[in-house]
């Protein structure tokens, strides 16, 4: 697996991380107090979730005023659409091999 790949899981293996994204991919740009009260934790903890987003290329700030905007970036996860497809793969030839192996069995 790719270190691209373990940075991508490790930011989505958390539920809060993986709701502020989500929402972020739903509702468009938003600052973090609008993410302050759906996350149902304080300012710092939404913060530092964001910053781990960013770092993992799933979240870009944009800067108005006093103020950052936040966006989700769904292009970021390609690596881990190519990964399920792979894994996809995998799985279905797998599936594959049973079915045949079954189909023997039953002759």
């Amino acid at each position: 697996m790719s270190n691209a790949q373990d940075v991508l899981f490790k930011a989505l293996a958390d539920p809060t991380r993986r709701a502020i994204f989500e929402r972020l991919c739903s509702d468009g740009e938003v600052t973090v107090s609008a993410l302050i009260a759906p996350a149902g934790v304080s300012q710092p903890v939404v913060s530092k979730h964001i910053r781990a987003l960013k770092q993992a290329g799933l979240v870009q700030g944009r800067q108005e005023g006093r103020q950052t905007h936040y966006s989700a970036q769904p292009d970021a996860l390609a690596p881990l659409i190519d990964w399920t497809a792979r894994m996809t793969g995998f799985w279905e030839s797998r599936f594959d091999d049973l079915e045949d192996l079954l189909k023997r069995m039953d002759q």
